[in-house]
């Protein structure tokens, strides 16, 4: 059979790569297995598998459903095995259908954020070198602009939300199901993005068997769950916090997802599907405090799962105290697909983000790279998943001495728990989002007001984090409220509205290094 290697091809080399450790009966992967296979084997077809406002579906549903899209692409798009499927939408049936189809036809699944920008998009299509590409019709738009940018693709179905009308289910409805190629457990599944502190995007590959893997260690060790549970998340499923939280982990179970399109309308999904698992951000669940419908939520509420940025304790205990509900907290990365340290229950130390979940191995580095059995460092993790970036140098950058190093600094006791310090470098963590701080300079500097700026995150209560711009003027502007504002939305136009500077601060000169570099950490200081 033929197939298409680039995705292979351009892996790191072996002694770039992290250690893998696979110390559970429950992580010891046959080595022909089809993740997609995996998460719809043995499940009751008449379960719900997927329900939100426009609908609901069963098990069988979406078994048929990904079977046809994955024939569709194979004999009539002329898929390749191994060659990559770029989804955009909100999270939804069809978009679930879609992920399931792509890995059932032996294809690299690339989902992308709805928020993303042309620019954005056409970064990840050439990285990724996309072939095909099934989009929400609602979000065609900026995609369309995004990929003349940038090399053809063969392949473009779009498909209309979960309205059932859209071309995509036009042109699969007559076909027959297509089983799920027999792929390997380390053949490529999936490419996740990620922004990085410089703002170029970094693609994570992560292998069949380690899309399973969040399900057989957090999920079933620290979250539990299973039929007639229901799973809801305010993240999307390019973010594999969103992908395992809304699809992986009630698929494994035999549960159901819930979705939504807004975040806003979390509370609403919780009441009306009947969520028991509830994943989010913490600034999330600050909020949820005090709407008008937490207690109709809490009929049937009783797990909630918290990642994406720090839990303050003062939200920890707020919590606990309204609602009698635990939080989990967890810290995870794209590079190691989920959360590897987190704690439920009675292991919960409030302010702690917990110990390493089963299947994982932490610990904290000193500044020569030797781990610590306590003590503060940079936090390094081994485990089932690892660090993989796709034709990227700064896969040294990850991966040291077979340890993945997130990036973090965290401080860990005598009996195992780990606790948050800061990020090591200049990524800005607002409200569960990762923003790279020269992304969003690099957007400002499109606009012939900004001469230079520097971007950090400063505190916020609401967000964690909030985006600070300090920008000296080019010469013939004034600074004033009006060219803030205009600013702020010229910022928006360029990349994810969420990236946007909520401060800005006007100076005459930034502070440099003596050979000209940007000194941030002057500024956070201040």
């Amino acid at each position: 059979m033929t197939r298409d290697t680039f995705v292979t091809d351009h892996l790191p080399p072996a002694d770039q790569l992290p250690e893998f450790r696979f110390t559970l009966p429950e992580l010891q992967y046959a080595e022909r297995l089809n993740s997609a296979a995996e998460l719809l084997r043995d499940k009751d077809r008449d379960a719900v598998a997927v329900v939100n406002g426009m609908g609901r579906w069963t098990y069988g549903e979406i078994d048929d459903f990904s079977g046809r899209i994955a024939r569709f692409l194979v004999e009539k798009e002329g898929l390749v095995p191994g060659e990559r499927v770029l989804l955009r939408g909100p999270n939804c049936y069809t978009l679930f259908a879609c992920w399931l189809g792509v890995l059932k036809a032996g294809g690299v699944v690339v989902a992308t954020m709805p928020m993303l920008r042309p620019g954005e998009i056409a970064t990840v299509i050439d990285k990724a070198r996309i072939s095909h590409a099934l989009v929400d019709s609602r979000f065609i738009g900026d995609f369309r602009e995004g990929a003349e940018q940038t090399r053809q693709m063969r392949s473009v179905t779009v498909y209309d939300g979960d309205h059932g009308k859209g071309p995509l289910n036009a042109k699969t409805e007559p076909l027959e199901p297509l089983d799920a190629l027999d792929t390997a457990s380390d053949d490529p599944a999936l490419i996740a993005f990620t922004s990085g502190t410089t703002g170029i995007p970094k693609g994570c590959v992560h292998f069949h068997r380690d899309v399973l893997a969040p399900c057989d260690s957090f999920a079933r060790h620290v979250v539990g769950g299973g039929k007639g549970d229901v799973f809801l998340t305010s993240a999307p499923l390019a973010f594999t916090f969103g992908l395992g939280a809304t699809l992986l982990f009630p698929f494994r179970a035999g549960a159901t997802a819930a979705t939504i399109e807004r975040p806003d309308k979390l509370m609403d999904a919780v009441i009306d599907h009947g969520v028991t698992h509830l994943a989010t951000a913490p600034t999330a669940y600050k909020a949820l405090l005090s709407h008008p419908r937490l207690d109709e939520a809490l009929k049937s509420l009783r797990v909630c799962i918290s990642a994406g940025e720090h839990l303050p304790e003062a939200t920890w205990h707020a919590w606990h105290e309204r609602t009698g509900i635990k939080l989990i907290d967890g810290i995870g990365s794209t590079e190691l697909m989920h959360i590897f340290i987190s704690a439920s229950g009675e292991d919960i130390r409030p302010g702690s983000t917990g110990k390493a979940v089963p299947g994982y191995e932490a610990t904290i580095l000193d500044p020569d790279n030797r781990p610590l059995d306590e003590g503060e460092g940079r936090l390094a993790i081994k485990g089932p998943t690892g660090c993989r970036y796709l034709d990227d140098p700064r896969q040294s950058d990850y991966v040291v001495d077979g340890w993945n190093v997130t990036g973090d600094t965290y401080a860990k006791d005598a009996d195992g728990y780990f606790w948050y310090r800061a990020r090591s470098d200049d990524m800005i963590i607002s409200a569960g989002y990762n923003i790279g701080a020269p992304e969003v300079e690099n957007a400002l500097l499109a606009h012939d007001a900004v001469a230079e700026c520097a971007v950090i995150g400063v505190p916020c209560e609401e967000r964690g984090q909030k985006i600070k711009a300090f920008i000296v003027l080019a010469k013939g502007w004034a600074a004033g409220q009006a060219l803030i504002e205009e600013l702020q939305t010229f910022t928006k136009g360029k990349i994810a509205p969420y990236k946007y500077p909520r401060e800005i601060e006007f100076r005459d000169a930034l502070p440099k290094t003596a050979t000209g570099k940007l000194r941030r950490v002057a500024l956070r200081e201040e």
